[in-house]
């Protein structure tokens, strides 16, 4: 199903993970809203203003997968508020320039986060709609 001109609801729920280990991803209603309002006012504005293809590591996730792949019990990621992306390339400098046109985005107001953290030298780049534990962090790992 579209969620936006760029994002699907099967890629922000995808997950190896649970496939693997035949656990049912589907988010619930208000997880599925949540995961439109990511991909409606964080993700496709991003890929616009990037003008190149994101791809979404992870997700939704509901606990069973969350708890498999070692998430934190706190993670937005099981509300469908947040997902892990990357470039097609996923070179560290592609994935730093997507982590710093979001970061230009939020600083221009363009776009509201709660989290934007690179992750691992620009192994990938998390993002997150703001939620309820989080306002407007930035930072590098």
């Amino acid at each position: 199903m579209q969620l936006t001109k760029h994002f699907t609801v099967e890629e922000l729920t995808r997950s190896t993970a649970a496939r693997n280990l035949s656990i049912d991803n589907t988010p619930n209603k208000s997880e599925m809203a949540n995961l439109k309002l990511l991909a409606e006012t964080v993700l496709e504005p991003l890929r616009e203003a990037f003008g190149h293809p994101i791809i979404v590591n992870s997700g939704f996730r509901c606990a069973a997968v969350n708890k498999a792949v070692g998430g934190v019990r706190t993670s937005q990621h099981m509300l469908g508020q947040a997902a892990d992306i990357r470039t097609l390339s996923n070179t560290s400098e592609d994935n730093k320039a997507l982590f710093e046109t979001a970061a230009s985005l939020v600083r221009a107001g363009k776009i509201n986060v709660g989290q934007l953290i690179d992750e691992y030298g620009y192994s990938w780049v998390h993002i997150s709609t703001p939620g309820k534990h989080v306002n407007n962090v930035i930072h590098i790992k």
